[in-house]
């Protein structure tokens, strides 16, 4: 089985100020993408760098989780420490998560040039950092398409399937016209 992670870092939402939208979109987002089953572990924790940490560690090395995906806190303000914290816990940076999130984003706002998103892995998981609002949640896992559905910029999740294989994790499937995951030849496996 598949398993996610999902972490909404929000002092407010944490708080019960309001509702959390991070988690519940990339669980629709989730289910209409991917092929594979999987099951996610939630959680919506504060903008606290030691909490981060350790909801972090504890998603890779007590659940076991593949990938985990957390939403909020990338930007420069001084509560903003979702990339500290990932840092801190990693084992290698995946620079090319970050900025192919900053260029994706850069199509909407030229304020995506703030965010700090970072991709790393820890141990056999890898674990990205997205925006927090549910529309940028969508654009950077899907990519830019043009009017006919056609990919103008390819978005991060296209290349999340081979990584976790990479990984030794298990063979993800994505439905293409969502998002198609991309692997070399020699990594494709029938599932006929």
């Amino acid at each position: 089985m598949f398993k996610i992670g999902l972490v909404s870092v929000s002092d407010r939402a944490s708080s019960g100020v309001y509702q959390d939208e991070g988690i519940p979109s990339l669980i629709s987002w989730l289910q209409t993408a991917l092929k594979t089953p999987f099951t996610t572990k939630n959680h919506i924790i504060p903008d606290e760098q030691v909490v981060i940490e350790q909801t972090l560690c504890e998603l890779v090395d007590n659940q076991h989780c593949h990938l985990i995906l957390t939403t909020g806190g990338t930007g420069p303000a001084t509560r903003d420490v979702t990339p500290d914290a990932t840092l801190a816990i990693a084992d290698r940076v995946m620079p090319g998560y970050g900025e192919q999130m900053r260029q994706i984003s850069l199509h909407f706002v030229p304020t995506a040039i703030l965010s700090r998103q970072v991709g790393v892995i820890r141990k056999k998981c890898l674990i990205i950092n997205l925006p927090g609002r549910p529309k940028s949640i969508k654009e950077t896992l899907e990519g830019i398409k043009d009017d006919q559905g056609n990919v103008i910029v390819s978005g991060i999740f296209a290349s999340i399937p081979y990584c976790i294989q990479l990984l030794e994790g298990p063979y993800i499937e994505t439905y293409d016209q969502i998002v198609k995951s991309y692997r070399p030849k020699g990594a494709i496996k029938s599932t006929l």
